[in-house]
């Protein structure tokens, strides 16, 4: 297996543990015996259990930012696309292993210290409000620049809302009230 090959599998399988479990009640032992590596191997890839977070983080961002942007452009165009962001989270909310935003899974079991964790998770926030600003300049018009910053900061917030509430109350209905507040937005 080639060095490439065997970082992707080393962050694949933290990944599914830090988002299962959670990231303090994940040891660098369990994520070596389930990837079925050395620990100078998973040592040779990563410093340390901060830098596999990263990548974890990461990993899932990339993930979610490709999958959440092709669900929303293949929606019909104009609002549709914008409440898109509702639909996929809805859809994700029905997959079997949903334990909510691993972002905030993350950042909730920190030290306050830990800037180089936050500071990523901060980015991929800000990278989701950039998505949202893109949908609402390629879907609704008359929108000045700040208009278009403050409206997707507040669609963010319905969607970031309704992940925890969804995840909190093990029900749907968190989901569909963003998505109706949203609609109502955009009128």
């Amino acid at each position: 297996m080639s060095k490439r090959d065997t970082r992707r599998d080393i962050v694949e399988t933290a990944s599914r543990l830090f988002y299962k479990k959670g990231y303090n009640l994940t040891g660098i032992n369990e994520i070596i015996a389930e990837a079925g590596i050395a620990k100078a191997t998973l040592y040779s890839h990563f410093r340390s259990k901060d830098d596999i977070c990263i990548a974890y983080l990461q990993y899932k961002d990339h993930i979610f930012a490709e999958k959440i942007e092709d669900f929303c452009k293949n929606k019909e165009k104009g609002d549709q696309q914008i409440l898109g962001l509702f639909d996929f989270l809805s859809e994700f909310y029905e997959d079997v292993d949903f334990t909510g935003c691993w972002c905030i899974r993350t950042v909730s079991e920190l030290p306050q210290e830990n800037e180089k964790i936050r500071a990523e998770i901060q980015d991929q926030k800000k990278g989701l409000i950039k998505i949202i600003e893109q949908l609402l300049v390629n879907n609704k018009q008359g929108y000045s620049e700040a208009q278009v910053q403050l409206i997707a900061k507040q669609i963010y917030l319905l969607y970031e809302s309704a992940v925890a509430e969804s995840y909190l109350h093990q029900e749907k209905w968190p989901i569909e009230s963003a998505r109706s507040i949203c609609q109502k937005l955009l009128m």
